[in-house]
Order: structure tokens, then C-alpha cells, then sequence
């Protein structure tokens, strides 16, 4: 059955979380990410959480923008088929532990895509006084689903990154290796819930040839080790498929951890399938195309 067109506009109702340490600390060490400033929580002030955990937040809107009135033309089978494929998230200012924070949710665009339909949505998170906190533009692609309607493309959505070629300079390499239970420890840490990235047979039943490692945490093993180096825009370029690559371009070197960032994220087809001995490319190009800027914590 088509993703219908007239989506554009709708939105779910918003969902309220409130942040603990505790929420904060597992997401950053589920990524190996133990840096002090996500989990030393004796430091002034306390931690801060990792740049990637909205997507812990943002879940279970994404989820419900699934169910929208109209939407009701999709199979069940078929939402199972939309594969995470662009990530545009702009960070205003860090999650703490003790946030109130209210996420609403529009979808603001739907379009034909060679492999399906293409959905984008805008994810807009605010704190307890209303200031906001963090701004997200999350693309999916129905793999093999037809739109109905014209295509109606997202109107104020950054523009996406230019593609990178396969000639380009590298101006550093990163290695980072994917566990077998990784997709497990992330489901369960990030409380982001699906299926084809813990169960086997779900993952075969929607055409996958294995269980694949959730988009958002290859981009955060990425984001973690480039915050080591680097603290400014990131552009993730294609899906990590071990042993493979995933490109991406940052500016200056500032030795902190990231409080403010523009991060985009294109995820091609190809996926991390979690593995012993599995790792993560992850190569700096030399070409950078968004800056955005950091004004860290050091820890």
C-alpha cells in the first residue's frame, strides 16, 4: 500500500521524559564511552550527556509517527521496512541529569526515493521554561513502498551534505570495533526498541541477512571518537558495513567535550552487522561542508 503525501503537516502528541544520571551514563557506556564528563558524577555541576542521546528521547516519537491518522494505508509488514536514512540533529545546548524535557514531533515532508518512499520528520525538543534544547530532522525510506500524491519535499530542511568521492583525501582513519552484543547493551541502554536489531528471525522476516547495529549508534561510536580530537560538525556519509567504512568530515581540533553541535548523518543501504571482531571505519575527509560550533567541558 503508498505512504500518502497528505501526512504532510500532521504531528503526534508531545512526550515529556524526564533525564536522569543514570539514563545518561548507561547511553555513553554502552558506547565504551566513559569520558568524565558523561559519567563522573563528583565533577561541579555533574555530568553532561553524550551529544547522540536525544535520539534516546526522540524514540518513541518516531515510533509514534508511524501510527498517524492516514498512515493507517501501510501494512503491518510494511513500516518494518523503513530503514533509518538521514539524521540532521542541531544541539542548542547540552541534556543534563534533571532536565524536564517535552519533544514534539511533525512530519514535514514525504517524497518518492528510488528504493521507496521517503519520510522526513522534524523533532523539536524543549526544556521545562520552554527554551530549546535540541532540533532534529530524521529521514526514513519505506524500502519498496510506493507514494500517493505529489511528492511534497521538506521545505525548511537543511539542505543535505554533497557527497563525497571516492577519490577524496583522507586526513585521518579511525577503527572502532562493533561487539557481538553490541545492538543488544545499545537497545537496552538507549531504551530505543526494534527488533531487526536484536532478533534474528524479525531481522529475516524484513529481508535483512542478519541483525543490523542501529544507525544512531554507529553515529555515536563516530561522534565519540571524533570528540576525542575534534569538536565541531560531523558528516556521516554511508551506513558502516565491518570491514568498511563510514566517512566523515569535522573542522578545527579543540580538546573537550562537545556541549554545542551540528551533526548530519547519511546512512546508505549497507549496515553494521554486530560481530566478534567486527570494527567500524571511520575516515576524515578533508573536504568540510558544515561547521557548527563547540563550547565544551573539559573532562
Amino acid at each position: 500500500m503508498p505512504l500518502t503525501s497528505d501526512l504532510v503537516g500532521s504531528s503526534a502528541p508531545p512526550m515529556t521524559h524526564d533525564i536522569d544520571a543514570r539514563w545518561t551514563m548507561a547511553y555513553a557506556a554502552a558506547l565504551g564511552d566513559m569520558r568524565p564528563c558523561y559519567t563522573d558524577t563528583r565533577q561541579p555541576g555533574g555530568v553532561v550527556a553524550h551529544p547522540l542521546f536525544p535520539v534516546c528521547i526522540e524514540w518513541p516519537l518516531i515510533v509514534a509517527g508511524r501510527r498517524l491518522p492516514g498512515d493507517d494505508r501501510l501494512t503491518l509488514a510494511e513500516p518494518m521496512r523503513s530503514v533509518h536514512a538521514t539524521h540532521d540533529l542541531h544541539i542548542h545546548r547540552p541534556v543534563r541529569p534533571g532536565d524536564r524535557l517535552t519533544t514534539c514531533l511533525t512530519i514535514v515532508g514525504v517524497e518518492r526515493r528510488k528504493p521507496g518512499a521517503y519520510q522526513m520528520m522534524r523533532l523539536d525538543t524543549t526544556d521545562a521554561s520552554g527554551l530549546p534544547v535540541c532540533t532534529t530532522w530524521m529521514g526514513a525510506l519505506y524500502r519498496g513502498v510506493e507514494v500517493e500524491g505529489p511528492d511534497r519535499p521538506a521545505a525548511e530542511a537543511p539542505s543535505e551534505p554533497d557527497p563525497i568521492g571516492a577519490d577524496a583525501a583522507a586526513r585521518s582513519e579511525i577503527r572502532v570495533p562493533v561487539a557481538a552484543n553490541l545492538a543488544h547493551t545499545y537497545t537496552e541502554c538507549a531504551r530505543i526498541w526494534n527488533p531487526i536489531h536484536t532478533d534474528r528471525a524479525f531481522a529475516a522476516a524484513g529481508g535483512l541477512p542478519d541483525i543490523i547495529l542501529h544507525g544512531t549508534a554507529t553515529l555515536a561510536l563516530a561522534v565519540s571518537r571524533i570528540v576525542e580530537t575534534e569538536a565541531a560538525a560531523i558528516r556521516h556519509a554511508s551506513g558502516a558495513s565491518p570491514p568498511g567504512s563510514v566517512r566523515w568530515c569535522s573542522c578545527p581540533r579543540r580538546s573537550s567535550c562537545a556541549s554545542s553541535w551540528s551533526i548530519k548523518e547519511r546512512c546508505a543501504s549497507r549496515c553494521a552487522t554486530p560481530g566478534s571482531g567486527s570494527q567500524c571505519a571511520t575516515t576524515a575527509s578533508s573536504s568540510t561542508v558544515r561547521a557548527g560550533r563547540a563550547q565544551g567541558q573539559s573532562g
